[in-house]
């Protein structure tokens, strides 16, 4: 980690539509400004999972404005941590970053009902990696 105290986070899926804007949006929810947040994809969407949009709704976060990025080295550079869901090999990846791959079901075409257990398995992993990155 830097010198800073915040740590800044990476998620990256494919579409950045589904699983890296969930993780993202509980990540600055429940750390608020500890973390710093980035969310991208390896080929952008045009925009975010309408189950995903109402999954979220359902758990109190709105992340109805939220649009995908694209991935980008200066995003990967940025950032302590990299998150990465699904990407595969597209995520460029730099010495003295932590790197975690999430295996996760992708919630692209899906409903409601089959977004929330990755929802809910998201939110569980968010709150463990806090406890692991931020100062108390």
């Amino acid at each position: 980690m830097p010198d800073t105290a915040r740590p800044t986070v990476l998620f990256v899926c494919v579409h950045n539509a589904g699983r890296s804007q969930m993780a993202a949006a509980f990540l600055t929810h429940l750390a608020g400004d500890r973390v710093e947040v980035r969310s991208a994809g390896s080929t952008p969407a045009d925009a975010v999972n309408p189950s995903v949009v109402a999954a979220m709704a359902e758990a109190g976060i709105d992340i109805s404005a939220e649009t995908p990025k694209v991935l980008t080295v200066e995003a990967v550079r940025a950032s302590d941590v990299v998150i990465t869901m699904g990407c595969g090999d597209t995520c460029p990846v730099f010495p003295g970053k932590r790197y975690l791959d999430w295996q996760l079901p992708d919630p692209a075409g899906q409903g409601v009902d089959a977004v929330r257990p990755i929802r809910d398995e998201i939110e569980r992993r968010i709150r463990t990696l806090i406890g692991e990155i931020t100062v108390p």
